[in-house]
């Protein structure tokens, strides 16, 4: 997302929900605007959390007259309430929204523009349902997965010798205490890695 302030200066952020994905597109996309990179502020976090420091510093930098330019809409907020309670409350500061690569152009620093009031609402939405689609689509990927009594999920971070330590030492009539002890794993992880008694 980028502020591209109508007078002076312009500031931007940009947002990717993990570490591992790029924000290179984005980035790119706010430069092609004029953007300076020192401006361009940057998140690796999902929507979902409030704790999203680019962001914060982001909306403090706006004023009114400023225009947040984002490289989709739901770079914004995760759900449409998030994202059009955002718009709300920036169109109350006096800050517009506008997208770069959304399929519906939005520019919501235009309120007498009826067209693009819907367009917002509608980005938001389908911003929306593509995510409801993705979270159906992974877990019909584990179900299947699981059927074929393939394992889902994180790979496990407990090392194969530590774990048959343990199993030896439980068919040995070891209490899990003295398992605990003795392989330095959690009572947690054990419960859930130790394979059931024969």
């Amino acid at each position: 997302m980028k502020f591209a302030q109508a007078t002076l200066e312009n500031d931007s952020y940009a947002r990717v929900s993990s570490t591992k994905q790029d924000l290179g597109r984005q980035l790119a996309a706010l430069e092609a605007e004029g953007i300076p990179t020192e401006l361009i502020h940057v998140d690796k976090k999902s929507g979902a959390t409030t704790d999203r420091p680019g962001l914060t510093a982001a909306l403090a930098h706006a004023r009114a007259g400023d225009v947040i330019v984002v490289h989709t809409l739901d770079r914004l907020g995760r759900t449409v309430r998030d994202t059009l309670n955002m718009i709300h409350e920036l169109d109350q500061r006096g800050v517009g929204v506008r997208n770069l690569a959304d399929p519906i152009r939005v520019d919501s620093s235009n309120p007498a523009d009826p067209m693009s009031q819907l367009a917002v609402v509608m980005l938001a939405l389908f911003g929306q349902m593509e995510r409801t689609y993705a979270v159906e689509r992974a877990a019909h990927a584990r179900s299947v997965a699981a059927a074929a009594g393939k394992r889902t999920g994180r790979p496990s971070v407990v090392a194969p010798d530590s774990l048959e330590h343990a199993v030896l030492l439980r068919d040995n009539g070891a209490t899990m205490g003295e398992i605990v002890t003795k392989t330095k794993l959690s009572r947690s992880t054990l419960y859930r890695h130790l394979p059931p008694r024969q």
